[in-house]
């Protein structure tokens, strides 16, 4: 393994210890690759770290926890939008499979990559759920990336309605937003193909696919437009207003156009955009 990844394992290990400024400053060379510019940012990577320093609204806390983020869009584009809610539970001992439905999903409320996806109960490996989840709720998702939207959110479990699209595996819309207006937006695919890495591949306003990837290769195969696609881009706009930069995240099931989350950092802003061009022509739509 090379000496970045290690840099990168001893200050996670060490976050709680580091300032804010400091550990983005090393932590951002160390991924990114260039020193972090804080007097005079450029790169959308570079002004995601001034955000997460400098742009700390009590509200974004609401809209990045996963119970309260779905109240937040309800009142904004109606509850039709919104993927139902099974319950809510504040420990994971709390979790009553036999209530639950034969599929649902499961989500720590407070960080990212705290799920559980159960397409068949009876399959479920119900300890090795309860294993995961436990260990999400004891983790403050902020201290990873300094994403302090996440510093003060309740950690909860929320138990989802199972949703598919025709079967088929569900395909992240996600929208780049720009003080409430959408400017570009990716796909992801393969997300949950064990044999397959997952794909990003963004895209304009027009659909016109953009030439450069972040983080994942673009699909080998052409992705159609979603049937939803402008009503996504209205809905983001009506979910973005008066934020410098917050990305919207959709899914298009069966027709219908459901609200995923809002995410305020991208990648946390650590992941490099090939060619590099395109991390400066980003970080120009970013007014701060």
């Amino acid at each position: 393994m090379s000496a970045s990844f290690w840099a990168q394992s001893i200050l996670y290990r060490c976050a709680r210890l580091l300032p804010d400024k400091l550990y983005l400053k090393l932590f951002f060379r160390l991924s990114v690759g260039y020193p972090l510019d804080l007097k005079n940012p450029r790169s959308y990577n570079e002004k995601l770290q001034w955000l997460k320093l400098y742009n700390r609204k009590p509200e974004y806390t609401r809209m990045v926890d996963k119970v309260e983020a779905k109240k937040f869009a309800s009142e904004l584009i109606g509850e039709e939008q919104i993927i139902p809610t099974l319950t809510v539970y504040d420990r994971a001992e709390d979790i009553d499979f036999n209530t639950l439905p034969d599929q649902f999903v499961l989500k720590c409320t407070h960080d990212s990559g705290g799920i559980v996806i159960c397409s068949n109960k009876n399959t479920l490996d119900k300890e090795a759920a309860i294993k995961k989840l436990r260990k999400g709720l004891k983790t403050n998702y902020y201290y990873e990336n300094r994403e302090w939207p996440y510093k003060n959110v309740r950690p909860r479990i929320i138990a989802e309605k199972y949703m598919t699209d025709d079967g088929y595996e569900l395909k992240d819309y996600k929208f780049f937003c720009f003080n409430g207006e959408p400017k570009l937006m990716f796909i992801a695919t393969d997300r949950f193909n064990k044999k397959e890495e997952t794909k990003f591949d963004f895209y304009d306003m027009e659909f016109n696919h953009l030439p450069f990837t972040n983080g994942h290769p673009n699909a080998t195969s052409t992705i159609e437009k979603p049937k939803g696609f402008e009503e996504m881009q209205n809905l983001a706009t009506k979910l973005s207003q008066n934020i410098p930069h917050v990305r919207v995240d959709f899914y298009d099931i069966n027709g219908t156009v459901y609200f995923g989350e809002m995410t305020f950092f991208h990648w946390s802003g650590f992941v490099r955009f090939e060619p590099e061009e395109w991390d400066y022509k980003l970080g120009e739509l970013i007014r701060l």
